[in-house]
């Protein structure tokens, strides 16, 4: 990746939320066409520093690099526009709505009929289903409730839906964590389609083995720090979680206790 450019640059984080650290100086990039795994355990800090990429936090101290340029996101629309989405792990769908219109919601294909605007089903079905087959989804028809989707199928709808309005960098949270093991498999393949289209994949998770499946690096966060950043290929899975779980202390505890942990 010498020879490429960051599409974003965190650099040196803190936020603190009164006396509380929240993040104590931390550091990642993303490249487009990448998969960054953020991986860390309840509490490492991971949501906060998430949101302070997608503006919903200002940085108490740092720097945010967006295509090379600082910028200070005032609030997540801000980070929208820029082209950096965020997919939550409960999704903003509406179960009764039918897929193409959750996923033209809030922006809405119109069509005039004379003075009338109407919304133009005809062009957001049409979208839809071509949307969804490229991520591999093949729906029954647009007017599918989502409701009746699998929780997997979902993620790749929000996926899909977010990367064709533009996102540069898409940030997915937590997005196999309740979810079955076929459905898992369908979003880690979205998100390799997604990479393999240029888009740069801020991938949360606390599963190693996830993480291993798509990740190109790995930056492990511990008490709002960067424990580091591994490459794919020079890192074990074990040695991640060591990493996750605090290897040291836990290697410490095993020797005090005679290797019964």
């Amino acid at each position: 990746m010498a020879d490429r450019k960051p599409i974003i640059q965190m650099k040196d984080i803190q936020k603190h939320f009164g006396s509380v650290i929240a993040l104590a100086g931390v550091s990642v990039d993303v490249f487009p066409g990448e998969c960054h795994c953020l991986l860390g355990d309840n509490g490492a800090g991971k949501s906060t520093f998430i949101k302070t990429m997608s503006g919903v936090h200002k940085p108490t101290s740092g720097e945010i690099h967006f295509e090379g340029q600082p910028m200070n996101f005032a609030d997540p629309r801000d980070a929208m526009t820029a082209g950096i989405a965020t997919v939550h792990q409960h999704l903003a769908m509406i179960p009764l709505m039918s897929v193409s219109r959750n996923f033209f919601m809030g922006n809405e294909p119109i069509k005039k009929l004379g003075p009338i605007k109407l919304f133009d089903h005809e062009y957001a079905n049409r979208v839809t289903m071509e949307e969804m087959k490229k991520m591999g989804i093949n729906l029954r028809g647009p007017d599918q409730a989502v409701g009746t989707l699998s929780g997997g199928e979902r993620q790749t709808v929000a996926i899909s839906r977010a990367v064709h309005f533009g996102a540069k960098v898409l940030i997915l949270d937590e997005p196999t964590s309740a979810l079955g093991v076929r459905q898992t498999s369908n979003v880690l393949a979205t998100i390799d389609k997604v990479r393999k289209q240029g888009v740069g994949v801020v991938f949360i998770t606390h599963n190693v083995r996830h993480a291993m499946a798509v990740g190109d690096r790995y930056t492990v966060l511990n008490r709002g720090q960067t424990l580091g950043t591994a490459v794919r290929g020079e890192i074990t899975p074990e040695e991640l979680q060591d990493m996750m779980a605090g290897g040291q202390e836990l290697a410490s505890l095993e020797g005090s206790l005679g290797g019964t942990v």
